[in-house]
């Protein structure tokens, strides 16, 4: 058994994002570092994914796309409109949680649900189509919630961080994919076990820079954390499970897994650096909060996610 700490890393995927985040939490000191490098850490995540992936299947058969843009509209736009209809109804437009929610719903994908996908032992190529879609037809998705949800504000602020975001997905990828067709054609099995390795403890250090916002809360207020965190968690781990249950025998486990696990985990980071500070300051805490079921997931949901082998 290698002692490299890549393929270590690799072995052990789950644990080295649940050491992320309890860095992040106990030792909110390291933060400061990490801030300035978490740009270049989601393109680093971005590369090495793709690096890992077959050229062909990435974006896969033209016939999927529409499949494909529709699942998209129903995460990025048919899940915030019921939130926001379930908040009108219910008289709780006005409440954090239901700005929280509106939020969560209404961002793309993660940039690390390809990776984490393959934790779960899934292909991770279906994942990657949501993923771009999703952040190509977010400036679709998000005008109308933002329309209907006015105190949001920033719209202007946030199509342009999508689209940031956007054009360094499409140019690491075509970096990575001529690389995988030139450089790296058939790469070996240590080669890949570093590259998983590499990929997990980016995901882990990435962690660690988002974190002092909850450490900050536990301290001052360890009733109001507890609360946030306790709401994130059943966020996401319930949307992961209702979304899972809703699609497992109507689409092939990997596909399932990969909606699944992108319904609950979600790039809300695009908002809060993109709405005015007034806007986010009263969920400001939830950012934070929602990183420990984002990195719990490949712990906690791996047993449902392979329940089903595929068919």
């Amino acid at each position: 058994m290698s002692l490299n700490p890549l393929h270590i890393a690799a072995r052990h995927g789950p644990y080295v994002l649940l050491a992320g985040l309890l860095s992040g939490l106990l030792l909110p000191g390291l933060a400061q570092p990490m801030r300035s490098l978490l740009p270049p850490m989601v393109v680093l995540l971005l590369f090495v994914t793709v690096l890992r992936m077959e050229p062909a299947r990435i974006f896969g058969s033209l016939r999927d796309l529409p499949r494909v843009v529709l699942v998209v509209l129903g995460l990025q736009l048919a899940m915030p409109l019921t939130v926001l209809t379930v908040g009108a109804l219910g008289g709780w437009l006005d409440t954090p949680a239901l700005f929280a929610l509106l939020v969560m719903t209404a961002a793309p994908s993660i940039a690390g649900s390809p990776n984490m996908c393959r934790m779960m032992g899934h292909p991770s190529e279906y994942a990657l189509r949501l993923l771009v879609i999703g952040t190509a037809v977010l400036p679709m998705t998000i005008a109308p919630v933002f329309w209907l949800a006015p105190q949001l504000g920033g719209f202007d602020t946030v199509l342009w961080a999508a689209l940031k975001l956007l054009i360094t997905i499409l140019l690491v990828t075509l970096t990575a994919v001529a690389i995988r067709k030139t450089l790296l054609r058939d790469p070996s099995p240590t080669t890949e076990s570093a590259l998983e390795g590499l990929a997990n403890i980016t995901l882990a250090l990435f962690v660690i820079g988002l974190m002092p916002s909850v450490s900050e809360v536990i301290l001052t207020d360890p009733k109001r954390a507890f609360l946030w965190i306790t709401f994130a968690c059943a966020a996401n781990f319930g949307v992961q499970v209702v979304c899972f249950r809703l699609t497992r025998f109507r689409m092939p486990t990997a596909a399932s897994t990969a909606v699944s696990l992108i319904a609950g985990n979600r790039n809300i980071a695009l908002f809060f650096v993109a709405l005015a500070p007034e806007v986010t300051a009263p969920i400001m805490v939830f950012i934070g909060a929602y990183q420990i079921p984002m990195y719990l997931t490949p712990l906690v949901m791996l047993r449902m996610y392979r329940v089903v082998s595929d068919r």
